[in-house]
């Protein structure tokens, strides 16, 4: 593989997530529209604050219930949250912020508009979120080991979460609690993954990011695809993202031996089934029960596992409906991989692997675009020897990044 386009396919991860973060977990557009424009262009179109209030935000409230005694028992750290606390439900505080209404896409209950605070809070023009810094977790893990090793990154990814003041971003996903509730309960710490069936957002695109990332560790796609489904397991069992790690690990690595970018992602988009219930449906049914934490388990694991007998046609979704169809009622633009693949694979083609203009549009989708814009991010840098300098540079910690993607590189190759 080209080590240039795999520098390219890392520093588009961190280009498209520091791109979307103020917008995550927008879905309708028009708020993005309306709350962003750059002379006559409405929307994103450079690295910008996380502003204050987020309208549709329902990240006061998140729960998080470790064993304290259990957890003191045993010797390990149990507080993920640290200087974050006053957003989260948790055993060890109270909750000051009254969740007082229904409102937003699925109709979760949140806090009035003046106390719905951004899930990124705090973070400034070019910051990562969560989600990307845990990726240069885990390329630290590799460069310090010179390889990687799953007991190393584990206690690294410990560390960095249960130390105060590392993580300077307020949302901490669904998979992190439990992963901790699970790890404060005394489960071996390889074992501590949620499953999808028991938690519907296990399944999901931050179960991706990793993994594809580990996988440019192996030279052959053979070997790859089992370092990632591996690598997955640690923190994600989900069929869903396995499958869709089955699709993407191949296609990234294609990219990367550069073969031709639009009929490669065809080819691939071709191998991607689409779910029985999709789009505006799927946002109903959440509606509906006001929130998908009330629909019962079994429904959910239905909901989001029964596929049919059709694949994603770029083509045709290019030809049969505009992008505001695609991006909403045709698919959701929230965080499942069964609906993130046709939607990213989407914004690729219709951009033709237009580096700057993927990830621009990624991030003026909304929803999940920071998690589906890490992955969008890597396979366009991967298709791409070039990508606009300044997009690096702008990046809040720029140095310690580029530093880190040229060890990791060297180490890997």
């Amino acid at each position: 593989m080209d080590t240039t386009r795999i520098k390219n396919a890392l520093w588009g991860a961190f280009i498209a997530d520091a791109m979307a973060m103020p917008v995550h977990w927008y879905y309708r557009r028009k708020y993005i529209k309306e709350g962003f424009q750059e002379g006559l262009v409405e929307g994103i179109q450079k690295y910008e604050d996380a502003p204050h209030p987020h309208p549709e935000s329902f990240m006061v409230g998140m729960s998080y219930h470790p064993n304290i005694a259990k957890a003191k028992e045993l010797g390990r750290p149990f507080d993920i949250v640290h200087k974050h606390i006053r957003f989260y439900d948790t055993n060890f505080n109270d909750l000051d912020i009254k969740l007082s209404v229904h409102e937003g896409e699925h109709k979760n209950a949140m806090p009035d508009k003046d106390e719905r605070y951004h899930y990124h809070h705090g973070l400034k023009a070019g910051e990562n979120t969560l989600g990307a810094n845990l990726i240069r977790v885990l390329m630290r893990s590799v460069i310090k080991e010179g390889k990687y090793k799953q007991e190393t990154f584990i206690e690294d990814f410990i560390n960095y979460l249960t130390t105060p003041n590392l993580n300077n971003d307020p949302y901490t996903e669904v998979y992190i609690r439990e992963w901790f509730q699970n790890y404060t309960n005394g489960v071996p710490p390889h074992a501590c993954a949620q499953e999808q069936r028991n938690i519907w957002s296990i399944g999901s695109n931050g179960g991706i990011i990793r993994p594809l990332v580990l996988s440019l560790t192996s030279k052959s796609t053979f070997q790859a695809l089992g370092v990632a489904l591996q690598h997955q397991e640690i923190t994600h069992r989900s069929e869903n993202v396995s499958s869709a790690l089955c699709v993407l690990v191949p296609l990234l690595h294609a990219l990367l031996e550069k073969e031709e970018p639009m009929a490669t992602l065809k080819t691939f988009a071709s191998k991607v089934q689409l779910t029985q219930i999709s789009g505006a449906e799927l946002s109903k049914t959440y509606a509906d029960h006001n929130g998908p934490g009330n629909i019962p388990k079994d429904d959910m694991w239905k909901i989001h596992t029964e596929f049919s007998e059709l694949s994603v046609d770029l083509d045709a979704l290019m030809k049969e409906h505009t992008e505001d169809e695609i991006l909403g009622s045709v698919f959701t633009t929230g965080c499942y991989p069964e609906q993130s693949l046709p939607v990213l694979m989407y914004l690729l083609h219709k951009n033709k692997f237009n580096f700057k203009a993927s990830v621009l549009a990624n991030a003026n989708a909304g929803g999940d675009n920071v998690h589906r814009g890490i992955i969008l991010g890597l396979l366009a840098g991967a298709a791409n020897d070039e990508i606009p300098h300044t997009l690096k540079t702008d990046l809040v910690e720029y140095d310690s990044i580029y530093q880190e993607i040229e060890d990791f590189v060297r180490v890997i190759t």
